[in-house]
């Protein structure tokens, strides 16, 4: 079969590799979309994520997929072949510590698709036929696979929601308006956020977030102002959702949050030198948020309900074959905020 593997930084090819069959407990799922996520980009143009993950071998790009099981392994009982699903990326170990405490986000033998933190790399799922085990795989009903395969950024940000706690009533500040942040503001929303409001440094995520149903979208690039008056009597927003991975992003949102205000830090962006004497005084929280669990079955099922619209945010479909000008599509955030591959 064919799969989309990066070599190096810009070095996107379509190679050959085995197909394999299912085993015991596994399925093989026939890979109709798949997203192309940040991760991926820093790989195709970095050759990594920051001085740390560096790729040492070719790898499988893709964690974004949804697909068709088309053969099932000994003991499966859950799906059959012909299930649309959506595949998690996630394969925690179920023996560590982390995992037996319902940790399995913290899973000290983790197994990402597409992920070069560990070596050999966990190889990607953006291939056209996949090998996962019944538990990944959650059944989509007549979900399209372009909105199935939106389960797994979805289900970061329903994770990232949880960590902010409770958001019935309260108001909320999006940071960074790129699918990440947009799926923010679909979340806080669906958990009861009374206002939200999503910033970015350029106009171009403005429109789709108002389908999404923000309050009030702003360019702080082009208004650096604009969210002065939030600053009023110690701040305004309860929460802040911060998706850019920019420190000053997030050294200029403390100035309008409330006291003991909430602080959910998404994006990565390395380190940041942070404004201590206004986190002290007014005893604001910083909480990190990494990837998910149970919210990516969570996810689904909010997607197939019709609970949660995904569909403004996908710009733009094009077949793996021409991955690389899916990734530089997906790089340019004037021209696109989610692009999808098509591989059947």
């Amino acid at each position: 079969m064919r799969a989309v593997v990066i070599h190096a930084a810009h070095d996107l090819r379509i190679d050959e590799i085995a197909a394999g069959a299912p085993g015991q407990g596994e399925v093989r799922v026939r890979i109709e979309t798949g997203g192309i996520c940040g991760s991926d980009l820093h790989y195709y143009h970095h050759g990594g994520i920051g001085s740390a993950i560096r790729l040492k071998e070719p790898m499988v790009l893709g964690h974004e997929v949804a697909g068709i099981v088309d053969e099932v392994g000994a003991g499966v009982t859950r799906l059959t072949t012909g299930d649309r699903v959506a595949v998690s990326p996630s394969r925690p170990c179920g023996t560590c510590r982390f995992c037996r405490a319902g940790q399995q986000i913290h899973c000290l033998d983790m197994r990402f698709y597409g992920s070069a933190m560990r070596f050999p790399h966990v190889q990607g799922a953006f291939r056209e036929v996949l090998i996962a085990e019944e538990g990944q795989c959650h059944p989509v009903g007549a979900l399209s696979a372009a909105e199935a395969a939106m389960a797994e950024p979805l289900a970061v940000c329903l994770h990232a929601a949880r960590r902010a706690g409770p958001l019935l009533g309260k108001r909320v500040l999006v940071t960074g308006s790129g699918p990440i942040g947009g799926l923010c503001a679909i979340a806080v929303r669906r958990a009861g956020a009374v206002e939200v409001i999503a910033t970015d440094v350029s106009d171009a995520p403005g429109a789709i977030l108002e389908q999404l149903g923000v309050d009030r979208f702003v360019n702080v690039a082009r208004e650096p102002d604009a969210l002065a008056a939030y600053a009023t009597d110690k701040g305004t927003f309860d929460v802040l959702m911060e998706a850019s991975g920019n420190d000053k992003a997030l050294v200029a949102a403390c100035d309008v949050l409330r006291p003991q205000g909430i602080i959910v830090q998404i994006g990565l962006g390395g380190s940041a030198t942070l404004p201590i004497n206004t986190i002290v005084a007014k005893e604001l929280e910083l909480r990190g948020t990494f990837r998910f669990h149970e919210e990516f079955a969570l996810g689904v099922e909010l997607l197939a309900k019709g609970l949660i619209d995904v569909k403004p945010l996908i710009s733009a479909t094009l077949p793996f074959t021409s991955a690389r000008e899916a990734f530089d599509l997906a790089s340019d955030r004037g021209r696109a905020m989610k692009v999808q591959l098509a591989f059947s």
